[in-house]
């Protein structure tokens, strides 16, 4: 009867904690500012901002000082490319240079007086390309149209000298490529920019998101509550049932903005979409444990519900770069990668991208779940301390303040 009667004590203060958090965030429209704007606003923005994915047609300016029939044939096939669009020529490289300080073009292809005599030769025949750097999709335009069009150009030319010092010599030479190379695009088969880096900017989204709803709830909790209307304090004597009721009821309140952010923006911007539903959202669990963990350690810093905006900026481009999708993991210092694996992020981004681009299920991720779950523990450990022995005796100090000051206030 004891164990029943505790049990049944302990379900009472969870879902009172729960109901009453779940009031408080309803009431608080910085609360609702992050759980409704932040997921459903920004991955649709950084989507089309993104979009397109390849960029297509970019005009070039080309300055021929050779003027010949190869000259002109190299112009032709960069023109015929998807990746360039040869508008003009220009007299000379000033001209040409005004031209794209205008963005009246993006690139500039000089072709050197006697190339094709070079050529003809036997001898390199160099074109300099100059490309505007203000977006990397342009460059790679740039570099996969020449680099295709140089290929084949030095192909048939090198063909027709066997065929110069042997008649009908390339016939029996095998003139094509011997060991082919089939670049299949895991994930990614457009090879585009968005495709590439929105699904783990959507988990990031949604972890800064998490972090972030924690840390100003903090915040409200040391409001004086005669300023905002109502008392923002919300604890039962069991600091581990107050931090299970507020997170089951911060993870009812994101259930929706979740399924927005891991199912339906990457179905409505086409991006690819390999996983089971239910394998992926089993993979987030721990995920939303590990980061409801780290908002309640950022409660100790959170003063002020506008103090979680400094986090966000400081937070987001540092979890940005240790994701491991700007920069690989293998390629940092022991230092920033002991800083990464620390960072529930990091490890849902890789779980994520695998399972739901590459088709991944979750004993393919194994490290990965596995370390969400470890780090769930040890940040709600962490978590605990702080709320027990910094974030709770400073609210009832907080409290018993704003008590006195309204009491003042109401006896004069």
């Amino acid at each position: 009867m004891k164990v029943f009667h505790y049990i049944r004590n302990a379900v009472s203060q969870l879902f009172r904690v729960y109901c009453r958090e779940f009031t408080l965030v309803i009431h608080d429209p910085g609360l609702l500012l992050f759980i409704v704007f932040l997921p459903f606003a920004y991955p649709v923005i950084y989507s089309l901002i993104y979009n397109p994915e390849i960029v297509r047609d970019v005009k070039m300016v080309v300055v021929d000082h050779d003027r010949t029939p190869l000259s002109r044939e190299l112009t032709r096939r960069l023109d015929a490319t998807q990746g360039a669009w040869v508008t003009g020529y220009a007299a000379d490289l000033g001209e040409a240079k005004r031209a794209m300080h205008s963005h009246d073009c993006y690139a500039i292809l000089e072709i050197p007086e006697g190339f094709q005599r070079k050529v003809d030769g036997g001898e390199t025949g160099n074109a300099v390309m100059y490309c505007e750097m203000s977006l990397l999709l342009r460059y790679k335009a740039f570099l996969m149209a020449a680099t295709d069009v140089m290929l084949d150009m030095g192909g048939e030319l090198q063909k027709r000298k066997i065929d110069d010092a042997l008649p009908m010599g390339s016939s029996y030479i095998s003139d094509g490529d011997l060991l082919p190379i089939h670049n299949v695009a895991m994930g990614n088969i457009e090879s585009g920019f968005d495709s590439f880096i929105m699904p783990a900017i959507v988990v990031l989204i949604l972890h800064q998101c998490i972090v972030l709803v924690l840390g100003m709830s903090g915040g409200a909790k040391r409001e004086k509550a005669y300023l905002i209307g109502y008392d923002p304090y919300n604890a039962v004597r069991s600091v581990g049932l107050t931090m299970a009721g507020q997170t089951l009821c911060y993870m009812t309140l994101l259930f929706l903005p979740m399924i927005f952010l891991l199912h339906y923006v990457p179905l409505i911007f086409a991006f690819p979409m390999e996983s089971d539903i239910v394998a992926l959202f089993a993979f987030m669990l721990p995920f939303f444990i590990a980061a409801a963990g780290v908002g309640f350690c950022f409660q100790a810093f959170v003063w002020e519900r506008e103090s979680v905006f400094v986090l966000w900026v400081v937070t987001s481009v540092a979890f940005l770069f240790l994701s491991g999708i700007t920069w690989p993991l293998y390629g940092m210092s022991p230092l920033w990668k002991g800083l990464a694996y620390c960072l529930p992020s990091t490890w849902g981004v890789e779980g994520f991208v695998r399972m739901h681009t590459n088709g991944a299920t979750i004993a393919q991720v194994s490290d990965a779940y596995t370390m969400l779950w470890i780090l769930a523990a040890v940040y709600m450990a962490l978590g605990y301390c702080v709320q027990r022995w910094i974030v709770r005796p400073q609210t009832l100090a907080a409290r018993r303040g704003a008590n006195v000051v309204r009491a003042a206030i109401e006896g004069r």
